[in-house]
């Protein structure tokens, strides 16, 4: 996710704040090199992308908008195309747990979809955002006319599984100082020895993306004030990259003894 500052400031244009009917024409050829960026379609030939980005349609969401409640009949593969997309769940006992956070050129539901299956979580418009929605139809539709299409889904269900395996191991593995440190890396720009990075959200939703509480992710932006980076409204000054590069990839066990 380096490319995430160069993904947001191509979402610079202001958004309808209320939901909006699918765009009758299709996809624009911008639109389509969007989707093509996501996991589902990086991993299908050119061939085959062409029916499914034909019967792909366009949906505009507010920000705080619900894009699907958790319990939903899953009818669609999304694709952001910009803004922000929430993925959470409301436990039991009303603490409500973010499983992911999406952005420009990112997909979600593809399993789900596929078996037209209850979303096991909701969908929120963190920001205002467009999104792409594949039919799941369309895809089943592909896989029987062209059976070697499944070789590429799988390879997507395979990126898939591996994301949740990295974000797990990030959740056990690394103290809040590193997590932190990583998110904010992960909004330099590439090559840059010291950087100002917008917050592309609120911090209530960074420390539910990096399974925080907001009083430990500020706990951890304290932390890294020795580490040259000093955390202001909505952005981050980091003094040197190599230095919080150094701090996200120290043994956890020297981290938590900071």
């Amino acid at each position: 996710m380096r490319n995430v500052m160069e993904q947001c400031a191509q979402t610079g244009s202001v958004l309808a704040h209320e939901k909006s009917p699918p765009a009758p024409s299709g996809l624009s050829p911008a639109l389509r090199q969007i989707a093509c960026q996501s996991r589902l379609f990086s991993t299908l030939p050119p061939e085959l992308r062409a029916p499914l980005l034909d019967a792909a349609r366009v949906t505009r969401h507010g920000r705080g908008t619900t894009i699907f409640h958790r319990g939903d009949t899953a009818r669609s593969i999304h694709i952001v195309a910009e803004g922000w997309v929430k993925l959470y769940r409301i436990a039991p006992s009303g603490t409500e747990a973010v499983v992911g956070v999406m952005t420009r050129g990112q997909s979600f539901g593809e399993p789900i979809a596929l078996r037209h299956a209850a979303y096991p979580v909701s969908a929120e418009a963190s920001t205002a955002c467009r999104l792409i929605a594949v039919p799941a139809t369309a895809l089943l539709a592909l896989l029987q006319s062209r059976p070697e299409a499944a070789i590429s889904i799988l390879a997507s269900t395979f990126l898939h599984l591996q994301g949740l395996v990295e974000q797990i191991e990030q959740l056990k593995a690394r103290s809040g100082a590193q997590r932190v440190a990583e998110f904010l890396l992960e909004l330099c720009p590439e090559g840059a020895e010291s950087a100002t990075v917008t917050l592309p959200y609120d911090k209530v939703l960074i420390a539910g993306r990096l399974g925080m509480k907001p009083e430990s992710l500020s706990r951890a932006f304290a932390r890294l004030r020795e580490h040259g980076v000093t955390v202001q409204q909505s952005s981050a000054v980091i003094a040197s990259v190599n230095a919080l590069c150094d701090l996200a990839n120290a043994d956890p066990a020297a981290a938590w003894a900071r």
